[in-house]
């Protein structure tokens, strides 16, 4: 019945202007903004919908996931634009001090947008 549909998915946020500024200027996304919703628009074709809720909870699990060369230039790189990054240490989840997890797969740091959701950088070399 899908098959062919081009499927996109979305999530909320409490506040669509932090979410424009935030993940265009700061993560440097190609963003657009129509009917109150915003689009990301990310590399291959795939847009993602953005809109604002009321009483938005943020996801309490990874909504977005952005490979990187090098995890290290990504995290210095987002630390420079303000970004804050989480520091876990829990059993099977701990990072090292700039959030970087090293082990147990592929090197990945995660944070948060303005409105609380978790996303994170992942070291895909090429």
């Amino acid at each position: 019945m899908f098959k062919n549909t081009k499927a996109f998915s979305g999530f909320s946020v409490s506040n669509l202007a932090e979410a424009k500024q935030f993940y265009g200027q700061t993560l440097g996304l190609e963003v657009s903004e129509e009917h109150g919703l915003l689009t990301l628009h990310i590399a291959g074709g795939t847009n993602i919908l953005v809109y604002p809720k009321e009483n938005h909870t943020p996801a309490t699990f990874t909504i977005l996931n952005f490979p990187v060369d090098d995890i290290e230039q990504a995290v210095d790189a987002l630390v420079e634009r303000g970004v804050r990054f989480e520091i876990y240490n829990e059993e099977y989840l701990a990072t090292d001090e700039k959030g970087i997890m090293r082990s147990g797969g592929p090197k990945i740091a995660w944070f948060k947008d303005p409105a609380g959701n978790i996303l994170s950088v992942l070291e895909e070399p090429a």
